[in-house]
C-alpha cells in the first residue's frame, strides 16, 4: 500500500515517521514545520508562537522528546499576567493576593456568590464558573483579544482542559496569599536546547523517507482505484490519502463538492498570527518566559522572552521579546504594515516598563495565515458537515487544521500515533 500525506507540519512528519516505509509527504512550503517553525535573525531566534512541550499524555510526550534525543531541557513555568502594573502569577485565579485589596475582595466575593444559569457560550461560562470579578478583570478581556471575537460568540466545545478550573480551596488560598499552582500539567515543560522548536521538526524530518517540498495541492480526485493529487504541473498517485492541510483548502481541491459543504467550509473560522520580535542590546530585566496582557490598549495579547532559554536564543548579554497578535483580514490589525506593528509593540513594551526604546537593536515580523481554530457558535454544525463529507470520501483527516480542532503539539502526536496504527492495520 502506498500512502500520500498532504502537509509536512508536525502532524504530517510524525505520521510519516510512525507509519514507516511506503508513504510520501507533499509539503507546499519550501520548508516543513507549519506553525512549528523558528525564525533566526542576526543571532536572535524565536518561534511562531510560544511553543513549549508539556502533556498529561506521557506516551505522546515521550515520543516528541525521544525525537529530540538529548536536545531538550526541562524548565519550570514562570508566566505572569500584567494587571494594573503588577505581575500576577498565571493562572490569574491562583494569585489573587497579588492584586490590590479591593480587587481581591471583588474577585473572591463574586467567586463565592456566583449564581448564573447554565452557560450557552464562553462569555456566560466565564461568569458561571468564576464570577463577575475574575471574569471581567481577566478572562473576558484576554480571551476577546486572543480569539479576536466577542466571547459571547464562542462555543464551549474547546473549554475542557484548555481553561484552568481551580477548586474552591485553591481560590481561597490564593486570596489569602497561600501559594497554589494551577494548570499543573504545564508547570514543568521542555524546550529544545538548540534550534528552537524547529529542532523538533528537523529531527522528525531526518527520520522520514519520501518528502517533496514546494508541492501545493490544487486538485485531489479518485482515478481507477487510486487517489491522484496534483499541484497543477505534477501528479502523484496513492492507494490511501491522509490530509493534514487546512480542511477548507482540501475541500477547495476536490471536484463535485455540494454547495452545502462548500458553504460550511467557508464558515469555519480561524485566526491568523502575527509575531513581532524586538531585540534589545541589554539583558532582560525580566525572569519570566511569558506575560499575558488583557489590556485593550495593546493589540498583542502575550509577550514571550526568548532569553529565558539562554544564549542559544539570543546573542550573549542581549534579550528578545516576541509579541503575539491574533488578526483576521479586515480587522485593521491584519492590514497594518510591519513598521506600524513594530512601532506599536515597541511603544507598548516601553510604556509598560519592559525596556527602554533606545535599547532596541533589531526588529522582525512574521505572519502565519492559519494559527488558531476558532470555536464559534456555528463551529459544531459546520464542522460536522465539512468533515462528514471528507470522511465519506475515504480521505483520512489528521491534525489541528485538518480535523479543525484546537490541538496542542502533544495531541497532534497522539492523533498521528492513532492514525498510523489504524493505517498499518489496514496495510497488514
Amino acid at each position: 500500500m502506498t500512502l500520500g500525506i498532504l502537509g509536512g507540519g508536525l502532524t504530517g512528519l510524525a505520521l510519516a515517521d510512525l507509519f514507516g516505509e511506503g508513504c510520501e509527504i507533499l509539503e507546499a512550503d519550501a520548508a516543513c514545520g507549519g506553525l512549528c517553525r523558528t525564525v533566526v535573525r542576526n543571532g536572535f531566534s524565536y518561534d511562531y508562537g510560544g511553543h513549549i512541550l508539556f502533556s498529561r499524555d506521557r506516551e505522546a510526550l515521550d515520543y516528541l522528546l525521544g525525537a529530540l534525543g538529548g536536545n531538550a531541557v526541562r524548565y519550570r513555568r514562570n508566566n505572569r499576567i500584567l494587571f494594573k502594573g503588577r505581575f500576577v502569577k498565571y493562572p490569574f485565579e491562583n494569585d489573587l493576593a497579588a492584586l490590590p485589596k479591593d480587587d481581591v475582595y471583588d474577585c473572591l466575593y463574586h467567586f463565592l456568590t456566583r449564581a448564573f444559569p447554565e452557560p450557552s457560550n464562553f462569555k456566560e461560562w466565564c461568569y458561571y464558573r468564576f464570577g463577575k470579578g475574575i471574569a471581567e478583570r481577566y478572562l473576558i478581556p484576554y480571551n476577546e483579544k486572543i480569539w479576536n471575537i466577542d466571547p459571547a460568540l464562542l462555543g464551549l466545545e474547546w473549554v475542557a482542559g484548555r481553561v484552568p478550573e481551580p477548586p474552591l480551596e485553591d481560590v481561597l488560598k490564593s486570596a489569602l496569599g497561600i501559594e497554589t499552582e494551577g494548570y499543573t500539567h504545564q508547570l514543568n515543560f521542555h524546550y529544545p536546547r538548540r534550534g528552537g522548536i524547529e529542532a523538533l521538526v528537523r529531527a522528525l524530518e531526518a527520520r522520514v523517507g519520501a518528502l517533496e517540498k514546494g508541492f501545493q495541492v490544487k486538485a485531489v480526485g479518485g482515478k481507477r482505484g487510486a487517489w491522484v493529487v496534483s499541484d497543477g504541473r505534477r501528479e502523484k498517485r496513492y492507494d490511501r490519502l491522509v490530509s493534514t492541510i487546512p480542511l477548507p483548502d482540501l475541500i477547495d481541491a476536490l471536484d463535485g463538492v455540494p454547495e452545502e459543504v462548500l458553504r460550511a467550509a467557508r464558515l469555519l473560522r480561524y485566526n491568523s498570527l502575527i509575531c513581532v520580535m524586538v531585540g534589545f542590546r541589554s539583558a532582560s530585566p525580566s525572569d519570566k518566559f511569558a506575560v499575558y496582557l488583557p489590556q485593550s490598549e495593546h493589540r498583542f495579547h502575550r509577550v514571550c522572552f526568548y532569553d529565558y532559554f539562554g544564549d542559544s536564543s539570543v546573542p550573549q548579554g542581549m534579550s528578545c521579546a516576541v509579541a503575539e497578535i491574533t488578526a483576521n483580514r479586515g480587522d485593521g490589525t491584519f492590514e497594518m504594515t510591519d513598521g506600524e506593528l513594530v512601532e506599536h509593540v515597541a511603544a507598548g513594551l516601553a510604556r509598560e516598563g519592559f525596556f527602554q526604546r533606545g535599547d532596541v537593536c533589531l526588529t522582525d515580523v512574521a505572519r502565519r495565515k492559519h494559527a488558531y481554530v476558532v470555536n464559534d457558535l456555528g463551529y459544531a454544525k459546520n464542522l460536522a458537515i465539512a468533515r462528514g463529507f471528507i470522511e465519506k470520501s475515504g480521505i483520512v483527516l489528521c491534525g489541528r487544521f485538518a480535523e479543525w480542532q484546537y490541538l496542542n503539539m502533544d495531541a497532534c502526536a497522539r492523533h498521528a500515533m492513532e492514525t498510523a496504527a489504524a493505517l498499518r492495520e489496514g496495510r497488514e
